[in-house]
């Protein structure tokens, strides 16, 4: 896995659930892969942690878990020196697909921003194809950017993270791209505007028991799969990451770390339906004071 280096520190998490390895859950040794800084020792710049999770759990729990059992073994394998990066797995706790598999797997994503910008999209589905092993992904749906309060999702604010999104697939990194939570109107304008058309729109059912007849004209009149989804409207909030990692790892001041983006990604049989692994990947930067 490459290295993300900027001017501010960085963690990165993956987490991971598969349905086949339930089973084979327990006590696996921290594999280090190559030199990396600690969280621990308050001057991380960026760390990777891979954990086999447990199908059901949700995403906070997740990373508890992943972190709760990372720092508990890191110590061990950790000299007293501040190395300059640190990667380590659980063994075994992330399968890369295998190439003679990959044509009868679907390969999807959803992506929440959290705390940053459209140019957070590169870097989600770089890191989630290495953590995979694959050239690219199906398909990507993005969530709604956060918006400040009072104000409306627009247009103008969607065209950036689409834009990052298109240059994705014409670099033949994504396939397909869809939305999430979008309005017969705002999705019009996107698809009117969008050199790669939208292939898809989930539909929150929490908000919508029937879908709008609007939204299912238009989607059917130019060929838009409409999805149903039921996260919330935030899926990691700055305050829960914050305490996760308070609760995890001891002296991680963990009120300077800020979560970047969540990346939930599926991998799927397509000739039966049935999803093979699943897991989150996220990106947290922290900014000392």
């Amino acid at each position: 896995m490459g290295s993300y280096r900027d001017d501010e520190s960085r963690l990165f998490l993956k987490v991971h659930s598969d349905n086949d390895r339930v089973s084979a859950l327990g006590e696996r040794s921290i594999e280090t892969l190559t030199s990396l800084s600690t969280l621990c020792n308050g001057t991380a710049e960026e760390i990777t942690v891979t954990s086999l999770t447990r199908i059901g759990i949700n995403v906070r729990d997740c990373i508890q878990k992943t972190l709760t059992e990372w720092s508990s073994k890191i110590g061990q394998d950790l000299n007293q020196e501040i190395l300059e990066v640190l990667e380590c797995t659980v063994a075994q706790a992330i399968e890369k697909i295998n190439p003679e598999e990959r044509d009868e797997l679907k390969v999807s994503a959803k992506l929440f921003i959290v705390g940053s910008n459209s140019s957070s999209i590169r870097d989600a589905v770089d890191l989630a194809c290495s953590a995979l092993g694959v050239a690219q992904l199906d398909s990507v749906i993005i969530a709604p950017p956060p918006i400040e309060d009072g104000t409306s999702l627009s247009l103008e604010y969607l065209q950036p993270y689409w834009q990052e999104l298109e240059n994705l697939v014409q670099n033949k990194k994504i396939v397909a791209i869809g939305t999430s939570d979008l309005d017969k109107t705002l999705l019009e304008q996107l698809y009117l505007w969008a050199q790669v058309k939208p292939n898809s729109n989930q539909v929150n059912l929490a908000s919508c028991c029937v879908m709008p007849p609007d939204l299912t004209a238009f989607a059917k009149q130019f060929d838009i799969q409409l999805l149903t989804h039921n996260d919330p409207k935030e899926l990691l909030c700055e305050a829960s990451f914050q305490e996760v990692l308070q609760e995890s790892i001891q002296n991680t001041k963990a009120h300077e770390w800020i979560p970047l983006w969540l990346l939930r990604y599926s991998v799927i049989v397509k000739s039966r339906g049935i999803i093979k692994s699943k897991g989150y990947i996220i990106q947290a930067k922290r900014n000392a004071s």
